[in-house]
């Protein structure tokens, strides 16, 4: 998450899974129906104290599980990997796509670290195990139908933002 002032300290913590993105296959720009669609498995990082503890101290994430990053409203935000001992993919997500990633974001024990993040606002940030992004075929402009298990209500779909 985010640089703070001082990084917390203490167990890892572990967030149920609440989220869900199921892949959506694309063809000649039309969506392809898929009766067993590939599902990513999130955690939901939704208050501050979450967001700024995110993964650290978090042993390697298991294919197909990242956690979820909820930004009400949309913002330029910036990630860093302090005290995260496994690299990460850091999908940006805004409007239901993806517009940006950072693959591969190297683990940082000791401070200074580098902080990852575009310039255009997000309303939403995905961090998977490094490789998954590629291994998944997500690129930058790849729907992001990403849904609230709990509730299930749409988060992240083309034309509405994040619902908290």
């Amino acid at each position: 998450m985010s640089p703070s002032p001082t990084p917390p300290s203490g167990p890892p913590q572990f967030l149920p899974i609440s989220a869900e993105w199921c892949l959506v296959s694309q063809q000649a720009g039309a969506q392809k129906s898929n009766p067993h669609p590939t599902c990513i498995q999130l955690e939901l990082a939704a208050t501050p104290q979450q967001q700024q503890w995110g993964l650290m101290g978090r042993p390697p994430l298991a294919p197909l599980r990242g956690m979820l990053f909820p930004f009400e409203p949309a913002r330029a935000v910036k990630f860093w990997m302090h005290r995260t001992p496994a690299a990460l993919d850091m999908l940006f997500v805004r409007e239901g796509r993806v517009i940006a990633i950072e693959a591969n974001a190297a683990p940082c024990l000791r401070l200074p670290c580098p902080s990852y993040g575009p310039e255009a606002p997000s309303d939403g940030v995905v961090e998977l195990g490094a490789g998954q992004a590629l291994a998944l075929g997500i690129t930058v402009g790849s729907l992001a139908p990403i849904q609230i298990k709990a509730r299930g209500l749409p988060m992240m779909q083309a034309g509405s933002s994040v619902l908290p």
